[in-house]
């Protein structure tokens, strides 16, 4: 008896182990090879990495049209172009080319919006770029907001330097990044889906 406690309690540790250890996988996977598309929706809350591979997929004419997402309608001026729109600017991208969503403060309202301004343009395919770790949320929330619809989207991940989805504990960024993401999961499966 005491034997097969002990068979019980190890397998279930290392059962645990292992869920802890491949957080980094589940939380990153979702994402795929860029193809071709209407719009490039830049999601915000990072420091240049999602705009620079936004930009990047411009220049190689996988889309023709920008969604910039996270940003703050309280601070914005259309007059006076934040540092996204600045940086899109350098690389000669065109204002009206560039759609700024003002409305969103989530990444439910960044899908539902998304949706509505690519059938308001008659756009069918979106490009989404975020950070790895980001992925799994994106992914049950943008296949929620689009399931209704005839529209597409495609999960580009970023390629961060600190981002390593097998040892994602072993950095101080990664670590906080996937444990806030799957807290962010969590809330997101109670409260939306």
């Amino acid at each position: 008896m005491k034997r097969a406690i002990l068979i019980l309690c190890t397998a279930s540790m290392a059962l645990l182990i292992g869920m802890f250890l491949s957080l980094g996988v589940l939380v990153s996977g979702y994402h795929h090879p860029p193809r071709n598309a209407d719009v490039i929706v830049i999601l915000g809350g990072d420091q240049g990495r999602r705009l620079e591979t936004g930009i990047q997929l411009y220049k190689k004419g996988y889309a023709s049209n920008i969604i910039l997402t996270g940003i703050d309608r309280r601070y914005y001026n259309p007059d006076t172009p934040n540092w996204r729109e600045r940086r899109l600017k350098e690389h000669s991208i065109p204002d009206r080319n560039v759609i700024v969503d003002l409305q969103s403060r989530t990444t439910w309202d960044e899908a539902r919006n998304t949706l509505i301004t690519m059938q308001a343009n008659g756009w069918k395919k979106a490009l989404v770029i975020s950070d790895p770790p980001h992925m799994l949320r994106l992914h049950h929330t943008w296949n929620r907001i689009f399931a209704d619809s005839d529209h597409e989207f495609i999960l580009v991940a970023t390629r961060p330097e600190w981002w390593e989805p097998l040892t994602w504990w072993q950095n101080n960024l990664s670590r906080k990044y996937v444990l806030n993401e799957i807290r962010k999961n969590i809330y997101y499966a109670l409260i939306y889906y």
